[in-house]
């Protein structure tokens, strides 16, 4: 398992980079999916949970078989309120956050897209990292953000 967990946090980093926009990465809380064991041995084992960094296709497919939800549509959901996610992806700040502890990140979907001064904005200052999170509080909110600038 060694050599795979390295292979795990390099795919990791790289994506945290912007090295790697055909990628998904999806963070998953150990509150919000159960036993993580198995999903720890494909992913990187974090704090409070796992996180997956897989190609487009298979990650979509992973993130509905973990969620229940469809990754196109959660993100369409929560892009209606902005949050702050975490540089790493593990987390967020709820924007319905009060004194309780019942905020945190159930789970995150991510992707990046690369720079392009073409579409202007954001999106020429570098690579753009689109997340979107689930609180457990059951508010849904995302943030766009310059990889560069975080």
């Amino acid at each position: 398992m060694g050599d795979e967990e390295g292979v795990n946090e390099d795919r990791y980093a790289a994506f945290l980079r912007g090295e790697r926009p055909d990628d998904i990465l999806i963070y998953l809380h150990e509150e919000g999916v159960g036993p993580i064991e198995e999903l720890a041995e494909i992913g990187v084992r974090v704090d409070d949970g796992v996180v997956l960094v897989l190609p487009g296709d298979d990650g979509r497919a992973a993130f509905q078989r973990a969620t229940g939800l469809d990754a196109m549509d959660f993100a369409g959901m929560a892009m209606n309120t902005e949050g702050e996610i975490d540089d790493d992806c593990t987390g967020g700040t709820c924007p319905d956050a009060d004194s309780s502890d019942d905020h945190y990140a159930k789970f995150v979907f991510a992707f990046v897209e690369e720079q392009n001064e073409a579409v202007g904005g954001i999106y020429a200052e570098g690579d753009v990292c689109h997340g979107y999170a689930a609180c457990a509080c059951g508010t849904t909110y995302s943030e766009k953000s310059v990889l560069d600038a975080r």
